[in-house]
């Protein structure tokens, strides 16, 4: 529980300072909300940078993150979200290795000229999809 209160206060920092908001808490994570896919990515990196500076700080926390981000028109009913914008980026989620924030192609064009770094992942086979979606990963320094 301490791990998971880390992460959530570290998540819920990051979407404060990214213009995110909180959709629902999923059990050992937080589904949210952007209004730009660069808000999303960017806010994703800082989760991930301060995970890590935790983890350097506290070698006995050992948390680490998948994150995933897929851009599109989700069906919102009762303030939860729902829909295949939804599904790819939980599939993304489960897909990204531990560490790892992986962005479907749609949001990676959606940043083109932001100055984020990504490369491309190729296409990845994702369950309940039926043809291969090119995914992208966020490079960090």
């Amino acid at each position: 529980f301490d791990m998971l209160g880390l992460h959530d206060r570290v998540v819920r920092a990051a979407l404060a300072a990214n213009n995110g908001r909180e959709v629902k808490h999923t059990g050992d994570g937080i589904m949210a909300a952007f209004h730009s896919a660069a808000s999303a990515v960017r806010c994703g990196m800082t989760v991930q940078q301060n995970i890590c500076q935790q983890r350097d700080a506290n070698p006995n926390a050992p948390l680490r993150v998948r994150i995933g981000i897929a851009a599109g028109e989700p069906i919102e009913h009762h303030n939860d979200l729902f829909g295949s914008t939804v599904q790819l980026a939980a599939r993304l989620c489960a897909r990204a290795e531990p560490e790892q924030i992986l962005v479907s192609n749609t949001v990676a064009e959606l940043c083109i000229g932001k100055s984020l770094p990504w490369r491309d992942g190729g296409q990845v086979e994702l369950k309940g999809f039926d043809q291969p979606v090119r995914a992208h990963c966020i490079v960090f320094a």
